[in-house]
């Protein structure tokens, strides 16, 4: 069975296709979503987001935002959403090192700190998943 899913960042439009299970980053872990699914909202965090086609999988990065289950139509608003085949390993690592080096002088330094700490970690996970 399948469902329609939405991917909305405030750029574009990301993803409009029928999918059979969706797995997000809510705020405080993973979610699976399936056909039928009672109705949900959910605040999402930085992490990754797994998306199944009856052609395979596909994999993205996303910051945030909220997601919608209702009537077989999954809807994800997020700020960023950047598809695994576009994350560079390199990069990533680089981002990991510079954001544990970076230097804690308050609360708001402490957040910033530990969503690139994620983010990148994150990103390491879903190089080479397209």
């Amino acid at each position: 069975m399948s469902f329609k899913c939405v991917i909305v960042t405030p750029e574009s439009q990301v993803m409009d296709e029928t999918v059979t299970q969706v797995i997000i980053p809510a705020h405080d872990g993973l979610v699976g979503i399936e056909t039928n699914r009672a109705p949900l909202l959910v605040k999402l965090g930085i992490g990754p987001l797994r998306v199944d086609l009856a052609s395979g999988h596909r994999h993205f990065l996303i910051e945030g935002g909220v997601a919608q289950m209702k009537d077989n139509l999954l809807t994800i608003l997020t700020q960023k959403c950047v598809p695994a085949s576009e994350i560079d390993a390199q990069s990533a690592k680089a981002e990991l090192a510079e954001a544990t080096a970076r230097r804690i002088t308050d609360e708001k330094s402490f957040q910033e700190r530990q969503d690139a700490i994620k983010r990148s970690m994150v990103k390491q996970e879903l190089v080479g998943k397209s």
